[in-house]
C-alpha cells in the first residue's frame, strides 16, 4: 500500500473537495487514517470521521489515541457511538473506556446493548495488565465431534466479526478448553475428518490473573500468533493475539525506560502531557537522588584535611566518579536487559557476578595502565600519587560492576521491578563508595 501524502490530503478539506478526499481516504489504511486526523482540529476531525464508511470509521475510531477518541464522541449522534462500541472488538472497547471520563464512559455504556455492556463489566473488573485485561472474547471456538466440513461452515457463518480465524478453540458443553486446532490442520485434512482426532491437545494457555509480562514471555519463548486465556477453572473465556501483546512490550519497554532514567511511569503521550504532570513524574525521583547525593559530599567533607595537605587529590575524583559510574551503568543495564528477555534468573546472581568481576578485572587493568602512562608523564616523579590514583581506579571499576550486576537481581527478589536499580541510583551509590576507598588508599599510602 502506498504512503498517503499529507498536504494533498489537506488541501482537499481545505478546498472543500470532499468527494476526492473521502475517495482517497479509502485506498488508505485505517492506521493512517488515524494518524492524519490526529492532526485536525476538533470539527475537521469529526467532519472527516462522518464521511467515512461504518466499518472502516468503527477500524480508524480503535487507532485513535484517547483524547482523539472523546473528541470524536462529544461530536456524533447517540445512534453513531452505538454503532462503535457494538462493532469494536472488546478488547478495543475496554482500552478506550479505561482512558475516558466517567462523563463520556456513561455515555458510550448506555449506548451499548445489554450483552455488550455485561461483556464489558466482566472485562473491567479483572486486575489491570492480566491476561484477562488485554484479552478479547471474539474467537471462534469448535466442538470436538464436528468433522472438517462443518467445521469450515460454522466459521463461514461466525467468522467475519471475530479477532482472528487461523487458530480455533476445541471446547466441551461447559467451555472447558480441550484443544486447539488450526485452519492449516483443517485444509490439510479430509472433509470427514473428526475434529478430536486433528486437534493439538498439548497446547499452551494462560490464566486470567496472570501478568501481561508473563502473557508477553510466552509469546517470545513459543513463537505464538494467538494464545487462549482460561480462568481458574479451566473455561475458555477469551484470547490474547499477537497485535495486543506488541502493545505491551512497548508499553512494558516505555515503563521500563522510564524507570531506568528515574521517573515514575506515564501513560500519556509525551506531547500531550501536561508541563506539571511531568515535572510530578520527574521530582520524586530527583529529589531522592539529590538527597542521596549528599553523602557524597559527606564524604568530601570528612577527608577535607586531606584535601588541605594535598589539594591536588581533588582533580582526580571526577574521573574516579564518572568512570565507576559508567562502569556500574553498564552493567546494571545489562542485566536488566537480559532479565527481561529471559536470559537471567535470580538463581544465577553467583555466575553473573563472576563474570562481571572477570570482565572488571580486564577493562580494569587496561584503564588503569592508560591512566598510569597519562598520570606519569604529567605529574613526573610523583610515583605515589600515580599509584593512589590507579589503584583507587581499579578497585573502583571492579567494585562498580560488582554493584552494578547484582543491585537489579537483588531488587528482583525482593519483588520490586530491576529498572529501579539503573544508571541514576547505581551511579550514586558507586560515587559514594569510590570516594571512600580513593581517600582511605590516599590516607594509607601517602601518609596524610
Amino acid at each position: 500500500m502506498e504512503q498517503y501524502d499529507v498536504s494533498e490530503l489537506q488541501k482537499y478539506l481545505d478546498e472543500h473537495r470532499f468527494r476526492e478526499l473521502r475517495s482517497r481516504l479509502m485506498e488508505m489504511n485505517e492506521a493512517d487514517i488515524a494518524e492524519f486526523l490526529e492532526g485536525l482540529d476538533h470539527n475537521q476531525k469529526v467532519l472527516i470521521f462522518r464521511m467515512l464508511p461504518k466499518e472502516l470509521a468503527t477500524d480508524v475510531f480503535a487507532f485513535l489515541e484517547a483524547d482523539d477518541q472523546e473528541d470524536i464522541i462529544n461530536g456524533i449522534t447517540d445512534a453513531e457511538i452505538q454503532n462503535i462500541i457494538e462493532d469494536l472488538f472488546v478488547d478495543d472497547a475496554v482500552d478506550m473506556l479505561e482512558e475516558l471520563p466517567a462523563t463520556v464512559v456513561k455515555r458510550v455504556m448506555r449506548m451499548a446493548t445489554p450483552e455488550t455492556r455485561t461483556l464489558i463489566n466482566q472485562f473491567l473488573q479483572y486486575p489491570e495488565n492480566s491476561a484477562g485485561s488485554i484479552m478479547t472474547a471474539e474467537y471462534i471456538g469448535l466442538k470436538k465431534y464436528m468433522n472438517v466440513e462443518q467445521s469450515f461452515s460454522y466459521i463461514r457463518a461466525h467468522g467475519v466479526d471475530k479477532e482472528t480465524i487461523y487458530t480455533c478453540f476445541v471446547m466441551d458443553g461447559e467451555r472447558h478448553l480441550e484443544g486447539v486446532v488450526t485452519i492449516k490442520d483443517l485444509l490439510m485434512n479430509p472433509y470427514e475428518t473428526k475434529i478430536q482426532d486433528i486437534m493439538d491437545t498439548n497446547f499452551i494457555k494462560a490464566v486470567t490473573t496472570d501478568d501481561q509480562e508473563e502473557v508477553m514471555d510466552l509469546f517470545n519463548k513459543y513463537d505464538l500468533i494467538c494464545l487462549p486465556v482460561v480462568d481458574h477453572e479451566n473455561r475458555l473465556v477469551g484470547i490474547v493475539t499477537v497485535d495486543d501483546v506488541v502493545d505491551v512490550m512497548e508499553e512494558e519497554a516505555t515503563e521500563d525506560f522510564e524507570k531506568m532514567a528515574a521517573m515514575l511511569p506515564s501513560d500519556k503521550p509525551y506531547l500531550k502531557t501536561g508541563i506539571f504532570e511531568l515535572a510530578k513524574n520527574r521530582i520524586v525521583w530527583l529529589t531522592v537522588l539529590m538527597v542521596s547525593s549528599m553523602i557524597t559530599g559527606g564524604i568530601l567533607t570528612y577527608y577535607e584535611e586531606a584535601f588541605a595537605v594535598l589539594p591536588l587529590l581533588v582533580s582526580f575524583v571526577p574521573m574516579l566518579t564518572g568512570t565507576g559510574g559508567n562502569a556500574g551503568s553498564q552493567s546494571s543495564t545489562m542485566i536488566i536487559r537480559c532479565m527481561a528477555i529471559g536470559e537471567v534468573e535470580p538463581s544465577d546472581i553467583l555466575k553473573v557476578v563472576w563474570k562481571e568481576v572477570r570482565v572488571a578485572l580486564v577493562v580494569g587493568f587496561l584503564l588503569a595502565a592508560l591512566n598510569f602512562v597519562r598520570l606519569m608523564i604529567m605529574y613526573p616523579g610523583q610515583i605515589m600519587i600515580c599509584l593512589t590514583v590507579v589503584i583507587s581506579l581499579y578497585i573502583t571499576v571492579i567494585m562498580a560492576k560488582s554493584i552494578g550486576c547484582t543491585l537489579p537481581i537483588i531488587a528482583k527478589l525482593l519483588k520490586l521491578d530491576p529498572a529501579i536499580m539503573a544508571a541514576p541510583l547505581i551511579s550514586t551509590i558507586v560515587d559514594a563508595c569510590s570516594l571512600i576507598v580513593y581517600f582511605r588508599i590516599a590516607c594509607n599510602l601517602l601518609n596524610i
